[in-house]
């Protein structure tokens, strides 16, 4: 069993992601990736991370029902990026 900490990225725009994903690896982290909503569903199921950065604005399902969703079953911590 690893000891990395594990953070689901759940964001819909490429670009983002891939930086943001470069940079929390580079800084020790396991990053996995979702693009839309039922994507992130089906990783907190299969990977149980212990970190969620979630976008609001998300295809499929919203980033605040997504979370609803998780807080239902799970301990996971969360945070949501917001656009400036």
């Amino acid at each position: 069993m690893s000891t990395t900490p594990t953070i689901l990225l759940v964001e819909d725009d490429a670009r983002i992601a891939g930086v943001t994903r470069k940079n929390l690896e580079a800084a020790g982290f396991r990053c996995l990736h979702a693009a839309d909503g039922p994507g992130a569903l089906r990783e907190v199921e299969r990977a149980s991370p212990d970190l969620i950065v979630l976008d609001v604005m998300l295809p499929g399902l919203d980033g605040l029902e997504v979370t609803r969703r998780i807080r239902k079953t799970s301990p996971v911590s969360y945070t949501h990026l917001r656009a400036h």
